[in-house]
């Protein structure tokens, strides 16, 4: 049987009467990244501060490695690195300085801890700046500093809140590469606003609104789980914009964002969206290909597009909780 690295089981959080999170249930396997995706008071940050040990959780269990959060919240903390939304640093201490304190802190014997120390300066890029007063720092070498203290101890288990934030791309890049390589040997869960980090370095990504979890698995099992409709890309010949536009006045299915630009040459690219309950899969390649010839139009080019992890999330943080899509977990 295979035991999760952290396994979080009807989880509830309440402050006064507002349900922060409601009935979160997820698990997170060793070795692997977690990314959760969600607007701004979607539960993100305080899921994980739950599982940091910093909140308890008003009903469910929350379980890192075995050990429960509200049980023995100081071993769990013993297991992780953590980089907070907003990163606990002092300002008059050097890098160096902060990240020999967080070591002592972390009980790091001393004989490690200067090799710790230039590990973590090496992987976060602060070599320049280990001497550097960390007030004095921008907001970018502050990040990579609170990084550097997240995994000075290389704990098994990493949650990373926002970790690209104030990063230039040059820096988003590193990081990004580091918490990939990171995640081949630790578990890590990290909340982001940014789609294509989701893509670039996680496993499998947790969509929540409102508290409860919408969305679970990987980008394409969950596209697939919605079974909501498909994009279509068309490139046609045989008429003008105004023209294709008349004819899709009979086209067979009821279509949703149609846009009908000119293409390269005299072509004419059509772009529209289909339903599911509209007519979906080989039905509605079929009929494009059926409607282009009853009109006497040339196909170019069909494309069914992939349903983007964009379009996953406008959808389901823009229709409220509802029911809820279910990937593969």
């Amino acid at each position: 049987m295979v035991v999760s690295m952290i396994a979080v089981s009807n989880l509830y959080k309440k402050y006064g009467a507002f349900d922060a999170v409601r009935d979160v249930s997820f698990a997170v396997e060793r070795d692997s990244v977690l990314g959760f995706l969600g607007p701004n008071g979607a539960g993100k940050t305080t899921i994980m501060k739950i599982l940091t040990g910093y909140h308890f959780p008003s009903a469910g269990t929350a379980v890192l490695d075995g050990i429960s959060v509200t049980e023995d919240p100081v071993a769990v903390k013993a297991l992780i690195g953590y980089l907070p939304e907003s990163v606990p640093l002092y300002g008059d201490l050097t890098v160096e300085e902060y990240l020999r304190f967080i070591g002592q802190a972390r009980l790091i014997p001393r004989e490690a801890l200067g090799a710790r120390i230039e590990w973590a300066l090496e992987r976060c890029a602060l070599f320049e700046k280990r001497r550097a007063r960390i007030e004095t720092l921008s907001k970018g070498f502050k990040q990579r500093t609170g990084l550097a203290q997240a995994i000075l101890h290389d704990p098994p288990i990493l949650i990373l809140d926002e970790p690209t934030s104030g990063l230039d791309p040059n820096q988003i890049i590193e990081i990004r590469g580091l918490i990939k390589e990171l995640g081949t040997r630790k578990t890590v869960i990290l909340s982001t606003h940014i789609l294509q980090e989701v893509e670039a370095v996680c496993d499998e990504v947790l969509i929540l609104n409102e508290g409860v979890i919408v969305a679970q698995g990987t980008s394409d099992s969950i596209a697939g789980a919605m079974k909501g409709g498909e994009s279509w890309d068309v490139l046609l010949k045989g008429a003008g914009v105004a023209d294709v536009e008349d004819k899709l006045r009979r086209f067979p299915l009821a279509l949703e964002r149609v846009c009908v630009t000119r293409g390269e040459g005299d072509a004419v690219a059509l772009g529209f969206f289909v339903a599911s309950d509209a007519g979906c899969g080989a039905d509605a390649g079929e009929a494009v290909f059926d409607w282009a010839v009853a009109e006497g139009l040339k196909i170019l080019s069909m494309n069914k597009k992939r349903l983007s992890l964009e379009d996953i999330f406008v959808r389901l943080t823009n229709e409220g909780t509802g029911a809820g899509y279910a990937g593969a977990v």
